[in-house]
């Protein structure tokens, strides 16, 4: 029997045209938040333009598209905040389309913005719909794209670029694309420090993989040409009653993870692509470690520095102590403490949330993912107010609230989805025209 963790509904029609209905809600929710958001910031005066691209971190990447690398502010304290912090994918971007339109950098950063934006709806979308089916997958959509924070998907910020990359290498990982796989990660590396989650899962599916390779060799004891092993490769699922039933989850290409448990990969024989993979594998983290080793270089401190240009931002990695103390320290007066509470109550959900993908058996590079990003975002000692978007690509955990809000009838869900998006365009409004950074 199929895996319960990628049985998904039969493939009707393209990938593009499957995602249609899924891009245009996304579409919505987003032209939804741009609205309420001007409109809230002529009431108070100020330009959404300004706060969607010209403040905060946004002036960073559009000074690196500018200026290049060296920038730097020191400040009262001893703190040195340099940009060498800001990987260079998205200020090259800024910087390409600068070139070629008349678009000033920060406006170039909010066209890349939008575009990575509805790419990483449709990479959301691609996997979720490769695991759980179309219907999960609109679903899983629309839950990114009303979060909470989702305003930051419109700004000049990384977020959405990432979450793009991140995305579509985990389906081209799931679909046995490893070259694009390992290419997609790289490019990940560079665009933020959380990429090495994607090179994570790249090299945690292909060890797996090769492992399985390695135990359907011992299982099958000949070149497979006959047999269970010849069958998942010709996507077929062997029957208890010997009948062969295609399947869309295994009729994919080398590597793919969905096959079932009882039955082997691929024969002793290595696959013919199996260079592919390796491939792959080596492409992953090219894109992270040559940016931290020449930025080691230029600071003249070696691999290490990088980390010495994140202290002087007072961001490290501490196992999480510095956020359990803030979280502490909330409970020293009656409004403080609601907040403490809701940050647990935060932090059990997201916790609940990875559980029930464990239980579900999500596929596991998904897993390692999720895993990675919780983790960098939850235990650094980074500034507290930014880790609702820091948790942004972590997009697997709304997998098992698509499903369930894949379950009732089309009406009831697209009035969730609606009150949530309202609720989302508002508070992100409320949430830009504040004193701090997202």
């Amino acid at each position: 029997m199929t895996d319960p963790a990628t049985r998904v509904a039969p493939a009707r029609g393209t990938l593009p045209r499957r995602a249609a209905p899924a891009l245009l809600g996304y579409a919505a929710v987003r032209i939804l938040g741009l609205l309420v958001l001007a409109a809230w910031s002529a009431a108070r005066g100020s330009s959404a333009l300004t706060l969607l691209g010209a403040r905060w971190d946004s002036l960073w990447y559009t000074r690196v598209a500018e200026l290049g690398y060296g920038y730097e502010v020191r400040l009262p304290n001893g703190d040195v905040h340099s940009n060498l912090a800001f990987f260079p994918l998205l200020p090259w971007l800024e910087r390409l389309l600068h070139a070629v339109t008349p678009l000033s950098y920060a406006d170039a950063g909010l066209v890349v913005s939008l575009l990575a934006s509805l790419a990483a709806a449709g990479g959301v979308f691609a996997v979720a719909d490769r695991v759980y089916g179309p219907r999960a997958g609109v679903c899983a959509v629309l839950l990114w794209a009303v979060l909470p924070v989702g305003i930051v998907q419109s700004m000049a910020y990384s977020e959405s670029l990432f979450t793009a990359l991140a995305a579509w290498s985990l389906y081209a990982v799931l679909t046995g694309r490893w070259v694009s796989a390992g290419v997609l990660a790289a490019l990940a590396g560079l665009t933020r420090p959380v990429g090495l989650a994607v090179v994570a899962a790249v090299w945690a599916a292909g060890v797996l993989t090769f492992v399985r390779e390695r135990g359907a060799g011992d299982a099958c004891g000949g070149d497979g040409a006959h047999g269970p092993a010849a069958d998942v490769r010709a996507g077929r699922v062997a029957y208890p009653g010997g009948a062969h039933e295609p399947t869309r989850a295994l009729s994919v290409p080398d590597g793919a993870l969905h096959a079932t448990r009882a039955l082997p990969l691929t024969p002793r024989a290595p696959h013919p692509t199996a260079w592919r993979r390796v491939l792959g594998l080596l492409l992953a983290p090219l894109g992270a470690a040559g940016y931290v080793l020449w930025v080691g270089r230029r600071t003249g401190k070696g691999p290490l520095g990088y980390l010495d240009v994140q202290a002087g931002w007072r961001n490290g990695f501490d196992g999480g102590y510095a956020f359990a103390r803030f979280v502490a320290d909330k409970f020293t007066s009656l409004p403080s403490a609601l907040a403490g509470v809701a940050l647990i109550a935060g932090v059990v959900l997201l916790s609940v949330l990875y559980a029930t993908g464990v239980r579900q058996r999500q596929p596991l590079p998904l897993l390692v993912y999720t895993g990675v990003v919780l983790a960098l975002a939850l235990c650094a000692s980074s500034y507290f107010g930014s880790k609702p978007r820091l948790l942004m690509p972590a997009f697997p955990l709304l997998f098992p609230l698509a499903r369930a809000l894949a379950r009732p009838r089309t009406a009831r869900s697209a009035l969730v989805t609606a009150g949530l998006a309202v609720a989302s365009a508002v508070y992100g409004a409320f949430w830009l025209n504040g004193s701090g950074p997202p």
